[in-house]
């Protein structure tokens, strides 16, 4: 009985060993991706960050490029980086808020680049810092996350991955509106968590093209 147990344990053990290795070795060929991808990706996107930061200095007053802090991998805070096209003082009266239809702190001649996501080529950096990956829950504002786990306390669990540019909830819900339309897409992510591999992250990646035509965008 006792060499029974000891072999459940040793076997449990080598399981424990193998899930863990395989974790491993998805998030180092995962990072090879996104780096394989995103140098590239970076080089052929400066033509286009060059002219949307023409258009952004001609319509509006302020920086073509803007900040956001936002929840990384376990909650940690970091600098999400976006191209600006909104207003300078789009958030001075509300504070952190989703972005609504028709939005009309949109710049007018900015509208486009939120229609086509050009605005989000600048976190090709973030991705280049590893700090976001390519295919990932996309990263909340701290304060917008500590609201919603109030109405889902599953909330947090999504920060068990590195955020990324697109996300298995992107593609199939879009845009966040309101906390319901959050708890479609954090069923998603939690989907997305649990079946992490690079076929799924491959599959994504490719079904997000047809996004860059997006009629949905806010």
């Amino acid at each position: 009985m006792a060499e029974l147990l000891i072999l459940l344990a040793a076997g449990g053990g080598l399981v424990s060993l193998a899930v863990r290795l395989r974790s491993k070795s998805y998030e180092v060929l995962k990072r090879g991706l996104d780096l394989a991808i995103c140098v590239p990706a970076m080089v052929l996107a400066v033509p286009v960050l060059l002219l949307c930061a023409a258009i952004i200095r001609i319509s509006s007053r302020g920086p073509v490029f803007y900040s956001q802090i936002r929840a990384g991998r376990y909650g940690k805070p970091f600098r999400m980086y976006k191209l600006r096209t909104m207003s300078p003082d789009a958030e001075l009266a509300t504070g952190a808020v989703w972005a609504s239809d028709d939005d009309p702190r949109v710049i007018p001649a900015c509208r486009w680049m939120r229609c086509s996501h050009v605005d989000e080529l600048p976190q090709l950096v973030n991705v280049m810092l590893g700090q976001m990956s390519l295919v990932g829950p996309r990263p909340e504002r701290p304060e917008i996350i500590a609201y919603l786990e109030k109405q889902y306390p599953y909330a947090r669990k999504r920060l068990a991955a590195v955020p990324g540019i697109t996300g298995l909830a992107q593609v199939r819900w879009g845009y966040d509106t309101t906390p319901e339309r959050f708890r479609r897409k954090l069923g998603a992510d939690l989907e997305y968590i649990a079946m992490r591999n690079l076929m799924a992250d491959f599959k994504i990646i490719v079904a997000t093209l047809p996004k860059f035509i997006d009629k949905q965008s806010r």
